[in-house]
């Protein structure tokens, strides 16, 4: 069990450095992209599945609350917490519609949705990303494996995240690194350097 243990945390920390260098300017252009439109008094919109519905509310708790300093909170509201609305989207509609029915009544021109799928092929976060579309917002898509179709429905001015591995967990974890990243570089465009 220790060695199974070990190799875990082997392959978590050589797929985030071989990573790096490829995911670096996608982060630094999504999080130019976010606080721009921050700046601009936008919001930011934010979803996924299972363990990137965790990755999407905390994205958005550490934009309303606070990343690693004091600081004003900042819109975003992730569009995976509300389950009496999720349940009655699901149960009127369908479930592909629990996230677009909540960017079209909640998003405006100029906000971003940030949506998050290990594989790229959850077809509620993509009908959420052609919702945005519709709504003039832009996307910033954390994807995995080949991009899948949240890759295929890309527009200019999208910027997409892709973790190159097949592997869930190993996807979810550089994802949450992802989130890190953008929110220290959030914080360093709007507030400058900590003193």
């Amino acid at each position: 069990m220790l060695e199974r243990i070990r190799e875990q945390f082997e392959q978590s920390a050589q797929l985030k450095l071989q990573a790096m260098e490829g995911l670096a300017p996608a982060i630094a252009a999504a999080a130019e992209l976010m606080g721009s439109q921050l700046l601009q008094e936008h919001k930011i919109l934010s979803c996924g599945n299972g363990g990137s519905a965790g990755d999407a509310q905390h994205f958005s708790s550490e934009m309303l609350n606070r990343f690693e300093r004091e600081r004003p909170g900042l819109p975003a509201m992730a569009l995976t917490t509300d389950t009496s609305t999720l349940t009655s989207i699901a149960n009127d509609y369908h479930y592909d519609e629990i996230f677009a029915k909540q960017v079209r009544a909640l998003g405006q021109r100029g906000d971003i949705l940030l949506a998050i799928s290990t594989s790229g092929n959850s077809s509620n976060v993509v009908q959420a990303m052609k919702a945005a579309h519709d709504r003039g917002m832009l996307v910033v898509a954390l994807t995995g494996r080949e991009g899948g179709a949240m890759a295929d429905n890309l527009v200019e001015g999208d910027v997409e995240i892709r973790v190159p591995s097949s592997s869930t967990a190993r996807v979810q974890e550089v994802h949450l690194l992802v989130i890190h990243c953008l929110c220290d570089a959030i914080d360093r465009m709007l507030f400058g350097e900590e003193v």
